[in-house]
């Protein structure tokens, strides 16, 4: 069986200085707020190319913590509105919703299965205050529309870069692009921990601040209490093995580009659409995604023949049971709010494996067997 991601090879490829990271941890007898979160936060910033990193306990509490840090600054405040792809993973409208912000559900551009800048302005409202873009499948979402955007309507820019660690946009690195982002480092990610883990990197220091306090039962001095925080944190453990590994992403990356050349070059389907090619600097495919009419049947037919595959993902935010108020129910001058290309995308979508230790010769077979999958008459 070809897995779609063995998360076993990933970690063995670093197992000897994971496990004296671990060690290193175990001898100190700390395990939260230490050395070890202090280092990576120092390093994890330089990576991204920010001045501040906060090491918080997951993605979602990342992008949740952000907000409520700008609501708490006045920056935003409950009933604003913030602009979001409706073709995304849950986190991103939860964090919004979680803090009684309004999110802006926009379509995706189908050529690239990212948010349509040309579909923002027109749901621009005197509420709108934000745009949270999502680099998702681990492809860059931002272009100078975006940007443009930004400018003239004033909107704070937050990135969900929970799929994009080590992606550029230009010569930047995702996740330093707007006021501040979220990462998670949930054990499949281009970098993993070894259990549950997240970030918020900014160039904002007093952002910074009133995150870590609110991350921290809302205190910055022990028992006494500014906000009323939560406990979020990274702890010692997972921040020592995300240092260790650290170091190996951008390799960790290229690998997995290799993998997607061989995709791009070998696999050819009259039933099967690939996503589009682009600067490769621009994709550090955490997923890499194919569409097909056929997901259903050819899904079934990989797995017979030995390669696991996955849906990213099989029901869209606005249509989850918690969310009755977005599938339909909102309007825009009087009428009905609809999301035909993310249901499209939704029922036709399916993840190949990838990963910096999927090997050329699996790649070959994966695409092999893709090609071989009887054609529709």
């Amino acid at each position: 069986m070809i897995k779609f991601l063995d998360l076993k090879k990933v970690n063995d490829a670093h197992g000897p200085e994971i496990r004296t990271a671990v060690d290193r941890v175990l001898s100190s007898g700390w395990y939260l707020q230490g050395n070890e979160n202090a280092a990576f936060e120092k390093e994890f910033a330089e990576f991204i190319g920010t001045d501040h990193a906060v090491g918080v306990a997951n993605g979602l509490d990342a992008l949740t913590l952000i907000l409520r840090g700008l609501i708490e600054l006045g920056r935003l405040k409950p009933g604003d509105e913030v602009i979001v792809p409706a073709n995304t993973f849950i986190a991103t409208i939860l964090a919004i919703t979680e803090n009684a912000l309004v999110p802006v559900l926009i379509e995706p551009d189908p050529a690239t299965l990212q948010i349509d800048p040309k579909l923002i302005e027109e749901r621009i409202s005197k509420r709108t205050k934000a745009i949270m873009l999502v680099h998702l499948y681990g492809r860059c979402a931002m272009n100078q529309e975006i940007e443009q955007i930004c400018k003239l309507y004033d909107l704070i820019l937050l990135e969900d870069n929970a799929q994009a660690h080590g992606c550029y946009y230009g010569d930047q690195r995702t996740g330093s692009l707007g006021l501040a982002a979220g990462h998670s480092f949930y054990p499949g990610k281009n970098l993993g921990a070894m259990g549950d883990g997240g970030a918020v990197t900014t160039n904002d220091k007093e952002l910074a601040n009133t995150i870590r306090m609110l991350a921290n039962y809302g205190s910055s001095k022990k028992y006494e209490y500014r906000y009323k925080g939560r406990n979020s944190r990274l702890d010692e453990i997972q921040a020592a093995v995300l240092r260790a590994k650290l170091p190996h992403l951008d390799d960790d990356n290229e690998n997995r580009r290799k993998i997607a050349r061989i995709y791009y070059d070998r696999i050819d389907h009259p039933d099967i659409t690939l996503p589009p090619t682009e600067d490769m600097r621009r994709n550090v495919f955490h997923i890499f995604t194919i569409l097909t009419e056929r997901r259903d049947e050819l899904k079934k037919y990989l797995e017979e023949n030995g390669v696991e595959t996955l849906i990213h993902y099989p029901v869209p935010p606005h249509k989850q049971e918690c969310y009755p108020e977005l599938s339909g129910m909102q309007s825009l001058n009087e009428h009905p709010l609809t999301y035909p290309i993310t249901e499209n995308i939704h029922l036709r979508e399916l993840s190949l494996p990838i990963s910096p230790v999927l090997t050329e010769e699996e790649a070959l077979r994966v695409a092999t067997l893709i090609n071989a999958f009887p054609k529709r008459l």
